[in-house]
């Protein structure tokens, strides 16, 4: 019997140690280190290593090399999933051998978007659905309770993966889906299925068959509680796009962010409504975020953020208490903490209001997380009006980066920001200098800044 090998491999970044130890030297982060089994492999022909490469390298002498200016530019075919916002996200559509991986908290919705995408997909192409989380019967409840079309869709309950391969192999589909990654395990790997080992060679195994048979491999992942996909980091670089469907307990919309996409844009957002039919898409997302009372409040306004490839009008609000504290409190929610006090800190240099002695709360309304600098001036001018405790008008927008010494910088795409705005009904806009248009959109008034003075001079 061949005597089994253990081996020590880093959750965060798949790195592998002969013998344990506290600190991963590859990445750096402590106590990620998980213990492996290995089954003992020998090498054909029994040879050493040195002459298995010296013969790998005689292999290899007639591999044909090819010029970078002559490889074909065509564009990548590419069909869609039947939702526009989908196909937002991964960039125009699946591409045939490309990975997609899906990951979100449970009960987000990732199990009924797959569903209803593979049951809209059937319709044209041959798809076939694995589940190793759930039973078929419970599969077939939620497509009747969403009334999807059934027929055409292949189902599989089964989580070995050779079984899964033959079963590919046989029927050749377009579109498999592998719900989830965590419940699948090779024979040849002796941990349990949801480990670094068997997720790892898991993945690895059905990402190859994808790419040798352009067949679409959609995979769905888990989260840890901190947010981020379980499994080992290697598992991301693996796969060609990855999305994470994201939603509160407390809400009925879903967004689904593109958080790596090697056929499309990083950072492209989807917005989804949570229906009783299932997951239907929400073709104005800003409609959404602008849902504001007849009657204007103190430091409430519009503000225009860059999403992907499209902008989003988003509301900011701020509230500010005087605080019983002596150190005064810093909440942002859907903001940056530690950029909102150093805009209190510009403020205070450079626009003569002091902060200091007042609770500030800063919402972006709608759940909405906002990574961009664009949101600077939006936030101040909006503290300001709850300072002062006077409304800002209902059709003012603004955007703009605000920089240390108080300049208002310029942000990409400032046209596409002013015209967006224009179309739901905004007469009135600040924004950078920079991004000051030559001729304003019908029914708009630009006003160009400088210095966040101007700004506050303006309002």
């Amino acid at each position: 019997m061949a005597k089994a090998k253990s081996a020590f491999v880093c959750t965060e970044c798949g790195a592998e140690y002969s013998k344990w130890q506290g600190q991963c030297s590859n990445c750096r982060e402590w106590n990620t280190l998980t213990e492996i089994r290995l089954s003992s492999a020998s090498r054909p022909g029994g040879g050493s290593a040195g002459s298995t490469a010296r013969q790998g390298y005689a292999g290899g002498a007639g591999v044909a090399l090819t010029d970078l200016a002559e490889v074909d530019l065509s564009e990548l075919p590419r069909f869609s999933t039947t939702y526009g916002e989908f196909d937002r996200v991964l960039g125009g559509g699946l591409v045939p051998g490309g990975a997609v991986l899906l990951g979100g908290d449970p009960g987000a919705g990732k199990s009924t978007l797959l569903l209803q995408t593979a049951c809209h997909l059937a319709q044209q192409h041959r798809v076939v659905y694995v589940t190793g989380e759930e039973s078929l019967s419970q599969v077939a409840m939620r497509a009747h309770r969403l009334s999807l079309p059934t027929q055409g869709l292949s189902m599989l309950a089964e989580t070995s993966v050779e079984t899964i391969l033959g079963m590919a192999e046989r029927e050749k589909p377009a579109v498999l889906i592998i719900d989830s990654i965590q419940t699948m395990h090779l024979e040849d790997v002796s941990s349990a299925p949801g480990g670094v080992a068997q997720v790892r060679e898991s993945a690895a195994a059905l990402t190859r068959f994808a790419k040798q048979t352009n067949t679409v491999l959609m995979l769905v992942g888990h989260v840890t509680k901190d947010g981020a996909l379980a499994g080992p980091r290697v598992l991301e670089h693996m796969i060609d796009a990855s999305l994470l469907l994201e939603g509160s307990s407390d809400s009925r919309f879903r967004t689904l962010r593109g958080q790596k996409n090697r056929f499309g844009a990083v950072n492209e957002l989807g917005v989804f409504a949570m229906m009783e039919q299932g997951l239907r898409e929400v073709k104005n997302p800003s409609a959404i975020f602008l849902s504001r009372g007849e009657e204007m409040a103190p430091g409430s306004l519009v503000m225009v953020v860059w999403e992907g490839t499209r902008p989003l009008l988003v509301e900011v609000q701020a509230l500010l208490d005087e605080s019983a504290l002596g150190n005064p409190r810093r909440v942002a929610v859907g903001l940056d903490a530690q950029r909102l006090a150093m805009l209190l800190a510009v403020l205070h240099r450079h626009g003569g209001l002091f902060t200091g002695d007042q609770d500030v709360f800063i919402n972006v309304v709608g759940g909405m997380k906002v990574l961009e600098t664009s949101a600077d001036l939006a936030v101040l001018l909006a503290v300001v009006s709850s300072l002062q405790n006077r409304s800002l008008p209902r059709e003012l927008v603004v955007f703009g980066e605000v920089g240390l010494s108080g300049e208002i910088r310029p942000v990409p795409s400032g046209q596409e920001r002013i015209v967006e705005a224009s179309k739901h009904g905004f007469t009135r806009a600040i924004v950078p200098r920079g991004n000051a248009p030559k001729k304003a959109p019908a029914g708009m008034e630009v006003i160009a800044v400088d210095h966040l003075s101007e700004a506050l001079e303006a309002i």
